[in-house]
């Protein structure tokens, strides 16, 4: 789905938007109505770092970023210094998904250091929620298991999708990595491990969206290419989860459009 909202930029001009997050900088370019270009890097140490190097990648790409404004968002969104100007994470993820979706729905982003919930009518930000004060329930917390468990974190979902059974209580990364070394220690397949940890964050996320959660429901952020991670928030949360690959880039996406 895409559109024109009051207030949003000629698509034709077009625009950047750069969204740096805690763990990757993301960067989207819509020009006549459509997503031209993307582009992900890490964002590492410094996030002015990386947004210079989305700049440089993206003239190389043939966009013209001399002549584009930028819009920057996110975690980082001070660290980008040729940006016209700043927009919140909600803000841009809100307008993103409406662009991506559809104006009324649901919207859940799963980041690297927070989970968001956010609710849209009529394309505009009415609600929201954020678990922003622990790592539980985020791209952090799955990172940090996926790597005591010594896979990938594609990995992770594909073997959390063949497991059953494991439960890990803890609400804090750091007591949940215990009982992930607990299970490990005792023999416990990884498969039914992995599950436990996927099942953790699904709950959380639950928890957080709680009534919100009611209609269509969007999946945003670097877990929206993880199948089966859709298919148990779809089940647990009673509605079909839409997400795409574009999603990803969602917050950078409505900076864009908000230029």
């Amino acid at each position: 789905m895409s559109g024109t909202q009051t207030g949003e930029k000629d698509a034709g001009i077009g625009a950047v938007g750069i969204d740096v997050g805690s763990t990757a900088t993301k960067a989207a370019v819509v020009q006549w109505g459509e997503v031209t270009h993307t582009l992900v890097v890490p964002t590492g140490f410094s996030g002015v770092d990386a947004a210079w190097r989305v700049r440089k990648e993206l003239a190389a790409q043939g966009v013209p970023v001399d002549e584009l404004p930028v819009v920057a968002t996110g975690y980082g969104r001070v660290s980008v210094p040729f940006a016209i100007k700043t927009l919140t994470e909600i803000t841009c993820h809100g307008r993103g998904a409406a662009w991506l979706f559809a104006p009324d729905g649901t919207v859940i982003d799963i980041g690297g250091q927070d989970t968001k919930v956010i609710e849209l009518r009529a394309g505009r930000v009415c609600d929201f929620a954020m678990n922003d004060k622990c790592s539980a329930g985020t791209g952090k917390f799955l990172e940090v298991m996926a790597t005591r468990m010594g896979v990938a974190m594609d990995e992770l979902f594909e073997l959390a999708a063949q497991g059953e059974g494991a439960q890990i209580s803890s609400v804090c990364t750091v007591f949940a990595e215990s009982e992930v070394i607990s299970m490990i220690g005792r023999g416990e397949p990884r498969q039914n491990i992995a599950h436990g940890v996927v099942e953790s964050v699904v709950a959380r996320v639950v928890s957080l969206a709680g009534k919100r959660a009611g209609g269509s429901c969007f999946l945003t952020g670097g877990l929206c290419g993880e199948p089966y991670l859709v298919e148990r928030l779809s089940q647990r949360l009673g509605t079909q989860v839409a997400t795409c690959k574009q999603a990803r880039f969602a917050g950078a996406i409505g900076a864009a459009l908000l230029a």
